[in-house]
């Protein structure tokens, strides 16, 4: 019934979710700031509102950052460029190991 919730995600599946829990969450802080706290505490919903202005910024590098072994940033498309870039990394990779 629920297979659906155990499928594993991809990397820019999570970061997309990542980043609309985030500015959910930034809107609601504005909405009940404004709208329902700000009749018991004017400091209060001004809080609130400093909270939510902090958040998209840090949505937007949450949002964008990669993790680890993705290599969104970098594929071209070119093979040649490509198979270039994974050389690149391997040998950064055995230089590791040696260290």
């Amino acid at each position: 019934m629920y297979a659906h919730a155990h499928r594993r995600l991809s990397p820019p599946q999570r970061r997309h979710r990542r980043y609309f829990v985030l500015m959910g969450v930034c809107l609601v802080l504005f909405v009940l700031a404004w709208s329902v706290v700000r009749l018991w505490s004017v400091p209060v919903a001004v809080a609130m509102c400093v909270v939510a202005m902090v958040i998209p910024p840090v949505a937007a590098v949450i949002g964008n950052r990669r993790e680890p072994g993705e290599r969104w940033w970098d594929e071209s498309g070119d093979p040649e460029s490509d198979r270039w870039w994974r050389e690149l990394d391997d040998r950064d990779d055995q230089d590791r190991r040696r260290s």
